[in-house]
């Protein structure tokens, strides 16, 4: 069949129940193409090193990761964008060393941090010296349980 036929005899009806199989067929399919030595992944395309991982691109080393793409060395995020060694965050991009932080862009060394932009030694939005994110986020590892993370 080709395209001008698929249009014309193709109806709304017919196009949402051919959308809803092809959709659960494509959940129901756990494979990761072109992936290396992942274990536990479902749906992870060009992944390398990935554990537990869902619909990730291009991730390395990551482990219980969703929706990621480039991201590298995370743990527990969703839908980051080129991150680096970030733990239980959320919709940042271009970012590297964030921590239960939602929504950064081009941040580093963050702590709890939500809508930040090109800012470096966050914590809860403000800025603090290098020495001094270092030691309080070390104590706040600590009293919060993620130090192994």
């Amino acid at each position: 069949m080709n395209a001008e036929q698929f249009i014309a005899e193709i109806d709304r009806r017919g196009f949402l129940e051919q959308l809803n199989r092809l959709t659960q067929k494509f959940a129901s399919e756990p494979a990761n193409p072109i992936s290396y030595a992942c274990e536990g992944c479902s749906r992870c395309a060009h992944c390398m090193f990935c554990r537990q991982c869902e619909d990730c691109y291009r991730c390395t080393h990551c482990t219980q990761c969703r929706l990621c793409n480039n991201a590298v060395h995370c743990i527990s995020c969703t839908s980051m964008s080129n991150c680096a060694y970030c733990v239980q965050s959320e919709g940042c991009s271009n970012s590297a060393y964030v921590v239960l932080s939602r929504n950064l862009t081009e941040c580093n060394y963050c702590f709890g941090c939500v809508g930040l932009n090109r800012k470096d030694f966050h914590i809860l939005n403000q800025s603090f010296s290098r020495e001094a994110y270092f030691k309080l986020v070390a104590r706040l590892r600590k009293e919060l349980g993620t130090e192994q993370l």
